[in-house]
């Protein structure tokens, strides 16, 4: 672990990633402490524009709600969808990876033309109409972007138990009568967490997108603000109150790039061997 926090805090971009990450976190952990209001409520004039109101630090929308607490409130959305979602998809992910690579034969055919079959379809289009069927909730929201994110772990942890499957180690483990699931939990799955943590951490941040797209489309939850839905709901007043789209752009900028920095310390810090980009 020590070896670990050395190499991952090396990587610069991936601490200012940090940095910028768990500044989300404590904004959506304390919106409630700054803000007691509900986002929702009317608090001040219409189209106030920013840093003119000591107060309204980020103005407000076309009905008066303030977008500061608007960004706020969002965070716990996005990071709430973005997090649960992505445990959800790695916990079916790895499921079905590891069934197909440690079985092989028919289990790993029938595995892997069902995981085929859910990646020719658009994740954004499924998600749309899985949202749209069961009418937009967080629970269907997440439950959407899971069913959609899960394929490229399975197809991930498959490969990563086919060639771990015939290691020595594996091998013994066998002939010493150890179960196939607990082969799997104890053998196996440790020794390919590596990647899959990496993966992971780039699939939150594809989550945050994806609840964001479907905020913006219309299909998000109504009883939780989102970041996606103070965008749809600005764009007809791009001209007239530009800071209505572009605050919540950049907490989403911001967000999916933090985390995807991350992702590439990660990735340093857990394959050492890998030589850094520019050198």
């Amino acid at each position: 672990m020590t070896s670990f926090l050395r190499r991952f805090s090396r990587n610069h971009g991936a601490m200012l990633g940090m940095v910028i990450f768990l500044g989300v976190v404590f904004c959506a952990a304390t919106a409630s402490l700054f803000y007691e209001e509900s986002p929702w409520s009317m608090v001040a004039s219409p189209l106030v524009a920013p840093f003119t109101d000591a107060s309204l630090p980020f103005g407000t929308d076309m009905l008066g709600r303030d977008l500061a607490a608007g960004l706020l409130y969002g965070a716990r959305m996005s990071l709430l969808v973005g997090v649960v979602s992505t445990v959800v998809a790695l916990l079916l992910g790895i499921a079905v990876g590891a069934a197909a690579g440690y079985c092989g034969g028919r289990v790993d055919d029938l595995l892997m033309r069902l995981t085929e079959f859910f990646q020719t379809i658009p994740q954004l289009a499924m998600a749309v109409v899985i949202v749209a069927i069961f009418s937009p909730s967080v629970t269907t929201i997440v439950g959407a972007i899971a069913l959609v994110s899960w394929p490229p772990v399975a197809r991930l942890v498959r490969a990563e138990f086919l060639t771990l499957r015939q290691r020595e180690f594996v091998q013994a483990a066998v002939v010493i009568g150890q179960r196939p699931l607990r082969i799997i939990a104890t053998q196996i799955l440790p020794n390919a967490l590596s990647p899959i943590i990496v993966t992971a951490s780039f699939m939150v941040a594809t989550a945050i997108l994806t609840e964001s797209s479907l905020s913006f489309l219309g299909l998000g939850d109504r009883n939780m603000m989102s970041w996606g839905f103070m965008i749809g709901a600005s764009r007809t007043m791009l001209r007239e109150a530009w800071w209505m789209s572009v605050w919540p752009g950049v907490a989403i900028l911001l967000t999916v790039l933090a985390i995807n920095l991350i992702g590439e310390g990660l990735n340093d810090a857990l394959n050492p061997q890998l030589r850094k980009r520019g050198q």
